[in-house]
């Protein structure tokens, strides 16, 4: 068998900015600088860190707020035996040697190894994966729905906070028996679609009538119905500033 070990791995920049930042900045080392020719042909990328102070002897990884374990080869920890992250983010611009991207978590002085641009054939739209509550959903949602939809809007916010509801109810939004019903607005009905990754057919999951006067979504899933009204003439700041019970209208009831 012929000798396998991996090479020395060469860091192809690092991360200057802080963390706090929402926009971050990775600095090209000057001799990589070619490698950037035509980057703003695309918007996203796949960036690949070093986290050179990871615990390297992590396998496994025990989650409290779920009490559950997994091997890190089924998590996103970052200790682990080659601690290499990977982050899909988004290019705000280029100055020079500096690449300025939103979406990245890295500290400050992290090495990059490699800059990979995202291709429309990464996208996998309904992933099997397991109910892993980590972080603040309404901040994972935001960002999801964000990345989806492409901007904020009166739909974007309804949908982020309707979404929050339903997982607290029902459990995992992407779960291949939960199905939505959505009478109204079109860019809600885009939003939720993103976040559940529900499909129009094969399997049906998701039905839109965008005719409908009355924005109304029904939730369905393992024997329980929950029907969400959306209250008329909300404003995007009403929204913003109040909690779910101000904005819908809740009914549940058997399947």
């Amino acid at each position: 068998m012929e000798n396998n070990k991996v090479g020395t791995l060469l860091p192809v920049g690092e991360v200057i900015s802080e963390w706090e930042e929402a926009i971050r900045i990775i600095k090209i080392n000057p001799e990589y600088l070619p490698a950037m020719q035509r980057m703003t042909e695309h918007n996203h990328f796949w960036i690949l860190c070093w986290f050179h102070n990871a615990n390297r002897s992590l396998l496994q990884m025990h989650y409290t707020a779920m009490d559950k374990t997994y091997g890190v080869f089924g998590a996103r920890t970052p200790g682990r035996p080659n601690p290499i992250a990977l982050t899909l983010v988004k290019l705000e611009k280029i100055d020079g040697d500096e690449i300025h991207v939103s979406g990245l978590d890295a500290a400050q002085g992290t090495p990059v190894l490699d800059i990979k641009p995202y291709f429309e054939a990464d996208i996998v739209f309904s992933p099997q994966t397991p109910h892993m509550c980590l972080h603040s959903r309404q901040e994972i949602f935001y960002k999801q729905a964000l990345r989806h939809h492409g901007e904020t809007c009166l739909g974007l916010e309804l949908g982020v906070k309707m979404a929050v509801l339903a997982e607290e109810r029902l459990g995992q939004l992407q779960a291949p028996d939960l199905m939505v019903m959505l009478k109204g607005d079109a860019c809600l009905a885009d939003v939720l679609q993103g976040l559940t990754r529900a499909r129009l057919a094969n399997p049906t999951r998701f039905t839109y009538n965008g005719k409908a006067e009355q924005t109304e979504v029904t939730w369905t899933k393992n024997g329980s119905v929950m029907q969400v009204t959306v209250h008329p003439d909300l404003t995007l700041s009403d929204v913003k500033q109040k909690p779910a019970e101000e904005l819908f209208i809740v009914t549940t009831f058997p399947a």
